[in-house]
């Protein structure tokens, strides 16, 4: 067990941790998540013995970290640091038996169980192939993967990671964390702190949520990542949902637009563009309502993504006059509409009906070859083209803002 209280730590006038508790059960991996300066790599080392805190006590399986020396700390906690940096050119090898030396005297020779120990931890993560490879000729995550084997041959009950998959690719990201995650089912208790969110809750058994040198909350990831939580410690704006193929909470952050549009916007379209749209305003804090649209729509899916207010049709039938109603209300209501695709929108009589005499309008579509044949929905797209600006994805939060402004130089 891992047992940190009231443990405060300051560099100069900054405090880094300010009075925090927190225990981790054994064979638990906890992961670590906060935004960048909020404490984590701090936390790593306070537990590692690496730093003092200035008060508050770590504790070890309930001995004192600051009772026990260097060399038995060592013996119960393994660091895989961030910066896997070495400065000579040893073998991958000779770094791995340096995991072996908090089992050895000063100068006692390597024993053959120290071998088989380095043996069985460069097997553990498939570096076979590094291990006679100078350290300083590998790659930042060819180092990750020796510095995690260096950790494993020092056989310790705990493994402290920080930021284990930063400089991995895809793949050894997820084969990383597969591993850590075997190993505490082994019996291994691991703290690692993870910049990825989406892989925390993934991996991790419990989260410990840091901003500002203190523990919002820790828990299930399903507990500690919400919305709201993560809005007061990230400043972002994010969609949670459950991965279909893994089953664990994934996180999304949505871009954060320069400007805001602190007026209501009604959003009328379907499909991706609308949906990519809808992306847009809701960065820039919009207040929008969408509609009307068929269930299954991109467009609607991620209206329910982000707590988006919709008004549903009926797919592939005529617009009901109560699902009409509610469209007309929706559109008297906000300050500025955004017609997404109107080539789609305008095909549809009743729905264009209820556009063709708003004002101000925001008409967004990718592309700029519209049909010049005498089709009626052509003919009605170019009408509301003519109604307002006409933009792309990325430049809608702008339209709606200058849309805006007339607005209000209409009110004044």
């Amino acid at each position: 067990m891992i047992n940190l209280d009231s443990v405060s730590v300051s560099f100069g006038d900054a405090t880094v941790l300010d009075d925090v508790s927190l225990t981790v059960e054994p064979g638990t991996f906890l992961g670590l998540v906060g935004p960048n300066g909020a404490g984590k790599t701090t936390l790593l080392r306070t537990v590692s013995g690496a730093l003092s805190p200035d008060s508050g006590t770590v504790e070890l399986d309930g001995d004192r970290l600051a009772d026990l020396g260097s060399k038995a700390t060592s013996r119960r906690v393994a660091v895989v640091p961030q910066d896997t940096t070495v400065s000579f050119g040893f073998t991958a090898r000779d770094v791995v038996a340096m995991g072996r030396t908090p089992h050895r005297g000063r100068f006692e020779p390597s024993t053959r169980g120290d071998r088989q120990a380095v043996d069985d931890a460069i097997a553990r993560v498939d570096a076979e192939h590094l291990a006679d490879r100078r350290i300083d000729e590998l790659s930042g995550g060819e180092r990750q993967t020796v510095t995690i084997a260096r950790a494993l041959a020092q056989e310790t009950p705990v493994l402290l990671l920080d930021e284990p998959t930063a400089s991995l690719d895809i793949n050894h990201q997820v084969e990383t964390l597969e591993l850590v995650a075997d190993l505490v089912a082994g019996g291994k208790t691991v703290v690692a702190a993870i910049h990825d969110l989406s892989l925390a809750a993934r991996y991790c058994d419990q989260l410990a949520l840091l901003a500002d040198g203190d523990i919002v909350a820790t828990g299930l990831p399903e507990s500690v990542l919400t919305q709201d939580r993560l809005a007061e410690s990230f400043d972002a704006r994010t969609v949670l949902r459950r991965d279909p193929v893994t089953e664990s909470l994934g996180v999304t952050a949505l871009a954060r637009q320069p400007e805001t549009v602190d007026r209501t916007v009604h959003l009328v379209g379907s499909g991706s563009v609308a949906a990519r749209t809808l992306e847009r305003l809701v960065g820039a804090d919009a207040q929008v309502t969408v509609g009307p649209v068929p269930p299954g729509d991109s467009l609607g899916e991620t209206a329910d993504l982000l707590g988006v207010d919709t008004i549903e049709r009926y797919p592939h039938e005529p617009l009901d006059d109560a699902t009409l109603s509610a469209a007309r209300e929706a559109v008297d209501r906000a300050a500025v509409v955004a017609v997404a695709n109107p080539a789609l929108v305008a095909g549809d009589d009743r729905v264009y009906g209820l556009l063709q005499d708003r004002s101000p309008m925001v008409v967004v579509e990718e592309s700029t070859d519209h049909q010049t044949a005498p089709d009626p929905a052509a003919a009605r797209a170019q009408t509301l083209r003519r109604r307002g600006e006409t933009t792309d994805v990325r430049g809608v939060v702008d339209a709606v803002a200058r849309a805006r402004r007339l607005v209000e130089a209409a009110d004044d």
